[in-house]
């Protein structure tokens, strides 16, 4: 799920909750519908929405409200000068490797220079096509540094070395090969992304593919591939949907058995299947692996490994990196933990330009300060990710970078009151409601400790708490003191992770 853009920048991406329509400029990375939740949800629509044309065409097909919204189209290559009140800036748009129409979006402006990936595979190559004045030469450093990339971690706590999209395709056709009389071949194909797999397939055996008109994915295969669609459903080649795929090679193998007919062949490039495997055996990546069902499953991926994020972030050596992927994914990275841990601010830092002063009176731009990064999670999760868009469908929540938390530390000399604020992606459920109550009950028990405290420690009023505590949907956000460890009250701008 995509997360909101931090307050003090201009314009929101691939989000559409009430904090980004009340912004003039609204980006669309592309067109999975993750990242359209809540899209044309407002009656009279909103600003301006920048996208590629495929992705506009794509979105409009599955949220028409978005007619609403003025379009502004992006070309890959091409920038876009932008004009708002607070100040004019750029954005550049770059192929992202991810599905049809997909791209990143350089922006640059008086609030830094910010790229943000959305969905993306970022290999070697897909960094090359970014400026040079960003990519750091072999034992040099960058001519110029990115602030800050908002990055796609989707695999960061993936070790498993994916193949390559290509190569990934060549065993898709190798297992197809293998299988010379197998009268049918279902490829469980439909998500936006998968375009490339259904082409090579159909050019190599000089035969097009079927594709159900009743399929979900119909429309985005007519707009991105229409030349490999056939409307005979007798065709040895079909496209066939997740869903059910498993209860429907069984049955359909079975049949053939019964029948002692030669057996179709299912095949799903996918990753999911390989969270299983990681656990119990070290899957082969090199070739097709056949299930319990039937089902043979190629490690098919457009998110990027973490090998590639780490290389990626070698070249672009960012002074800040911040998850699009929750909870804090980004922090299993060996160049975040490396890099991004500052032990002290400056004033000149570019955090304290996109936040805006996130804590209001209680603190301006201090000459130097500590910072500690935490990071928390409420559930363990797997070392492999599914984000292959079949999950479950998508409620209308919103993960808020501008969402929170403290924790409290034990004193320390005073020169400047230790930072310990971090961020933490959180999705702005119903969970909050309940945070005002808890908030008010912290704060009396600072106020009951507060009279041992030193002197040098931060005050700060009932007013002035809710004022900074507060996400973009005004929601008081969470106050964390840690048993036994309730001081006091650090001061400090908001790091990301």
């Amino acid at each position: 799920m995509p997360i909101e853009m931090p307050r003090g920048l201009p314009f929101a991406v691939d989000t559409w909750g009430p904090s980004s329509r009340r912004r003039r400029h609204c980006f669309l990375t592309h067109a999975h519908r993750d990242h359209l939740v809540g899209a044309g949800a407002s009656a009279d629509g909103g600003g301006a929405v920048y996208a590629t044309r495929l992705t506009l065409s794509l979105a409009l097909r599955h949220f028409p409200q978005l007619e609403r919204w003025e379009f502004v189209e992006m070309e890959i290559g091409k920038t876009v000068v932008v004009d708002n009140p607070s100040g004019a800036f750029s954005v550049t748009a770059y192929d992202a490797n991810h599905c049809p129409g997909a791209v990143m979006f350089l922006f640059e402006g008086a609030f830094g220079s910010i790229l943000h990936t959305g969905d993306c595979r970022l290999t070697p190559d897909c960094v090359q096509n970014l400026p040079l004045k960003y990519i750091a030469k072999k034992g040099k450093e960058n001519v110029c540094r990115l602030d800050f990339v908002f990055l796609d971690c989707t695999f960061s706590k993936c070790f498993l070395k994916l193949p390559s999209k290509e190569s990934a395709i060549q065993q898709v056709i190798a297992c197809i090969w293998k299988h010379p009389h197998a009268p049918f071949v279902y490829l469980a194909c439909d998500l936006l992304g998968h375009e490339d797999i259904l082409i090579e397939v159909s050019r190599t055996f000089g035969s097009k593919i079927y594709v159900d008109w009743k399929l979900d994915c119909f429309k985005a295969i007519s707009l991105t591939a229409p030349e490999i669609i056939s409307d005979d459903p007798s065709s040895r080649f079909q496209m066939v949907g997740f869903h059910q795929l498993y209860e429907n090679a069984s049955k359909k193998l079975k049949e053939a058995r019964a029948s002692l007919q030669p057996e179709p062949l299912f095949i799903r490039p996918s990753t999911q299947w390989y969270a299983s495997c990681t656990r119990n055996r070290k899957p082969c990546l090199t070739e097709a692996e056949q299930d319990e069902f039937g089902v043979w499953h190629i490690c098919f991926s457009i998110h990027s490994s973490c090998d590639e994020l780490e290389q990626a972030l070698q070249l672009l050596q960012p002074q800040w990196v911040i998850s699009t992927t929750p909870p804090c994914f980004a922090i299993e990275l060996s160049y975040v933990r490396k890099h991004c841990f500052k032990t002290r601010l400056t004033a000149d830092d570019p955090l304290w330009k996109i936040f805006r002063d996130p804590l209001g009176k209680s603190i301006s731009s201090p000459s130097s300060s500590v910072l500690a990064l935490e990071t928390h999670t409420d559930e363990d999760h797997s070392n492999f990710v599914d984000h292959d868009g079949h999950s479950s469908p998508a409620s209308e929540e919103y993960t808020d970078l501008n969402a929170l938390e403290l924790n409290v530390v034990s004193s320390s000399p005073p020169e400047e009151p230790d930072i310990t604020l971090f961020g933490r992606a959180r999705f702005a459920s119903q969970a909050i409601d309940i945070m005002k109550e808890e908030l008010c009950n912290q704060y009396l028990a600072f106020e009951e400790t507060r009279a041992c405290e030193p002197t040098d420690l931060v005050r700060v009023s009932t007013e002035e708490v809710e004022n900074i505590f507060c996400d973009g949907y005004g929601h008081e956000a969470s106050v964390i003191l840690p048993t036994g460890t309730c001081r006091s009250w650090r001061r400090g701008p908001f790091m990301p992770a």
